[in-house]
């Protein structure tokens, strides 16, 4: 039992104290897990207000309080954690299967539309993969778009963008129907749509400046240039495609009472003088995101799109052009955002994509990018972020999803295959006197598989610094070998495997060994000789470390390279 009696603080406390949740989310992390781990408690701490100033102050306090858990009996975690259940923010409560959707049919087809200005990362790759699950549940067409109208300065479209797409829903095994559709391709389609809109009176070139239209907006006035006949928008139509960016732009004709100021006269086309990667300078005058599907969904025969809130107002304007031409309006479902906790910031792909270009991460597989890319480099297996979506399903509102789910998923499809390794991070080398004279030692791959290994023992052993600052001085076990006094000069006690003694990993004959971090860096260290049988690609676990993948062997400097999966 543990003497020490955890005082349960009172919420009056100013909002800077975080003990009560340090407690909370350790217990809560003992439970699920053999211990509680300190790396798993910090990224939770965020989302009840904690500042990235405040990390350095709060990480001592976080293994005192993950300590102490630690020491407790599981009986006693369990009554522990009833006291400060309501500190833990509540979690998010996986649908059982993915929900119905209305008008379900037998023709049903679904359209993933991704802009290629850099890869798919874990956040959008969520509303993308959720169309692909319910056309597998009612056995529907998918086409995939790459929506690559000529983007923005601050959003270009990035060339190695399309196949790094096709590579993502490729692993993530989407099926959808080939060829892909280039939106780049359909620009003759898009202005002959255009013109009908101009003809029908319901469009009209604008040369007005944005300041302008913006207090046309406000005062609810329409555009001188809306005035102008049909005749007329049409030879403002043609001049467009000869004009500069900017002098241009052809708008729809809405009510300038809408109670959204934003639907008022939404722009359709614009002038862009970019290069395109794809086209060239073929084209100039390009169209907006919603109207280039408000005439793709109907013309491809997409019957359901399912997307964020963030696109409502799109949607709207997309019915309002449906209505106009009379077409069946698709099924618009628009699920919430996720806001995924524990990943050290916010995902984005413009970020990603300046901080490729800028050099700072190593390529779209850097794991700051959360890219698919990175995620497989990584470990994470497909399978479990089909299943991690599925369980997330169509959410309504916004919701924070623990990354830690996604690894609770993929934990559970490794554990059980994965093998075990020693790897000792920053090494401190010790000498044992008055050892038994053991050359080498058997253990298991895996703890509930029959093969095993050896493990040799030579004169010099490695621990790791923490191990080795933490426990210098105390008696612990060298895992499954004996018990020693730990210091540089160690003494060896005894043999006997005692519960209450404290086990630490260790390598004698140790290899060259790195380990790329979700944070994007480095830690070195020694591993056992075994690790070299292994087959670049295979995940593992390093004991009391975490799993890991094999990502590459550098034959020059004899180093090999992992990525951490996770705990």
């Amino acid at each position: 039992m543990v003497k020490k009696e955890i005082k349960k603080e009172s919420k009056s406390q100013t909002k800077k104290d975080f003990t009560n949740h340090i407690f909370a989310y350790s217990l809560e992390n003992a439970l699920e897990h053999p211990i509680a781990a300190p790396n798993i408690i910090l990224p939770k701490l965020f989302q009840h207000g904690l500042e990235k100033e405040q990390i350095k102050d709060i990480l001592p306090k976080i293994n005192e309080i993950v300590n102490l858990v630690n020491k407790m009996p599981k009986d006693q975690v369990k009554k522990e954690f009833e006291k400060y259940s309501e500190y833990v923010k509540d979690r998010v409560y996986f649908s059982p299967a993915l929900k119905e959707l209305p008008n379900v049919s037998k023709n049903m087809v679904f359209r993933l539309a991704p802009f290629p200005s850099g890869a798919l990362h874990l956040g959008n790759t969520k509303t993308y993969l959720l169309n692909a699950l319910y056309a597998e549940k009612y056995n529907a067409k998918v086409l995939l778009v790459m929506d690559d109208t000529v983007g923005s300065e601050e959003k270009k479209i990035m060339p190695e963008a399309y196949k790094l797409i096709q590579e993502a829903f490729q692993w993530l095994k989407v099926k959808y129907k080939k060829p892909i559709i280039y939106k780049s391709d359909r620009l003759e389609i898009y202005y002959k749509y255009a013109e009908d809109l101009i003809k029908k009176n319901k469009a009209y070139v604008c040369s007005c400046k944005q300041e302008e239209i913006k207090e046309n907006r406000v005062a609810q006035r329409e555009c001188s240039c809306r005035q102008f006949p049909v005749s007329e928008q049409l030879l403002r139509w043609k001049k467009m495609f000869k004009s500069k960016q900017g002098e241009y732009v052809l708008r729809i004709k809405t009510s300038m009472q809408d109670p959204n100021p934003a639907f008022r006269d939404r722009v359709l086309f614009r002038i862009s003088e970019r290069y395109h990667p794809k086209v060239g300078n073929k084209y100039k005058v390009w169209p907006m995101l919603e109207f280039s599907w408000a005439i793709d969904d109907h013309l491809l025969g997409v019957t359901h799109i399912i997307r964020g809130k963030e696109l409502m107002i799109e949607g709207d304007m997309e019915n309002y052009i449906w209505d106009i031409f009379g077409w069946k309006r698709p099924n618009l479902i628009h699920c919430g955002l996720i806001k995924l906790e524990g990943i050290g910031g916010k995902l984005s792909k413009s970020k990603a994509q300046r901080e490729v270009l800028s050099g700072d991460y190593s390529g779209w597989d850097d794991p700051r990018t959360w890219s698919v890319q990175s995620l497989r480099r990584r470990g994470i297996l497909q399978e479990s972020i089909r299943e991690f979506v599925e369980k997330i399903g169509l959410n309504q509102n916004e919701i924070t999803v623990p990354v830690d789910d996604l690894y609770s998923i993929n934990r559970k499809k490794l554990d059980s295959e994965a093998k075990r390794y020693f790897f000792v991070q920053d090494p401190v080398s010790i000498e044992i006197t008055n050892a038994p004279q053991i050359k080498r030692v058997q253990t298991k791959y895996h703890p509930e598989k029959p093969k095993t290994k050896d493990l040799l023992v030579g004169k010099e052993i490695f621990v790791s610094l923490k191990d080795f600052n933490k426990f210098k001085g105390k008696q612990i076990r060298l895992m499954y070998l004996y018990n020693i006094k730990l210091d540089k000069q160690s003494e060896f006690t005894f043999e006997e495997n005692k519960p209450e003694i404290p086990k630490i990993h260790w390598v004698s004959k140790g290899l060259k060994t790195k380990v790329m971090m979700p944070e994007g860096t480095y830690v070195f260290g020694l591993s056992e000789e075994n690790i070299s049988k292994l087959k670049i690609g295979e995940i593992i676990q390093f004991e009391r470390f975490g799993f890991c993948r094999l990502d590459n062997f550098d034959k020059k400097k004899k180093e090999y390279e992992f990525w951490f999966t996770h705990n």
